[in-house]
């Protein structure tokens, strides 16, 4: 089994996510006592959030990469970014490491491409729907990428930053992700991807009428593919 590495924190609720995933995923394909090889490194989501804020991308990309750094010193023969909106600086991490950085976007567009799907509602931060770094990603996997309006992703972004990362699931904020959806759907979206991996203790698939893409999910599928195939 290869050591997985994960840099996460961000926020940390989406973090145990993944860190259920990927033990439940290596219980399941090997069976009894059997949990996941990896490592973890949880930074403080403050600072982090406070250079999104001020759009200094530069210097959140150093900071992660140093951070990405220790995750493969301590052993990691593979890293996950545990964030969506943080693969805005992918690139600084992958500068400074010798092993794969596992790119979320392009385990996502795998993903819907085999599903057959096409064209893609995003849902995800102010930062991963309005700016092109995953939404140009997703589009050089083969796919057509529509965000909601101005109003939809204020809410969606209000919603991530107040309620889930801060552990609060609000069925109000269910329903109007809810409609959400809808609005991208009648903009001719035939799924979505769950940009941002806290609306995925939100949203659930039966939410809604359309293929849903969790892209912790997927990145947590892919992760246990590489280091256990």
């Amino acid at each position: 089994m290869r050591t997985i590495g994960l840099l996460g924190g961000m926020s940390w609720e989406s973090s145990a996510l993944y860190y259920r995933l990927l033990n439940e995923g290596v219980r399941e394909r090997l069976g009894g006592l059997h949990s996941a090889r990896c490592v973890l490194l949880s930074v403080d989501f403050a600072g982090v959030e406070a250079l999104q804020a001020a759009g200094d991308w530069d210097a959140a990309g150093e900071l992660l990469a140093a951070d990405a750094a220790a995750v493969q010193a301590a052993g990691a023969d593979l890293v996950l970014l545990c964030t969506n909106t943080m693969h805005r600086v992918a690139p600084a991490l992958e500068a400074v490491l010798d092993v794969p950085l596992l790119h979320i976007a392009d385990v996502t567009a795998a993903a819907v491409t085999a599903a057959g799907v096409t064209r893609v509602g995003l849902l995800g931060t102010a930062f991963t729907m309005e700016q092109p770094f995953l939404r140009d990603r997703l589009a050089a996997g083969g796919l057509d990428v529509v965000v909601p309006g101005p109003a939809d992703r204020a809410e969606v972004h209000r919603v991530v930053y107040q309620e889930l990362c801060r552990g609060v699931v609000n069925p109000a904020s269910r329903a109007r992700f809810v409609e959400v959806v809808g609005r991208l759907v009648e903009d001719g979206a035939t799924g979505v991807v769950l940009g941002c991996t806290e609306i995925e203790l939100l949203l659930r698939p039966e939410d809604v009428d359309v293929p849903v893409f969790a892209t912790t999910a997927l990145h947590v599928q892919a992760a246990l593919a590489a280091a256990l195939d």
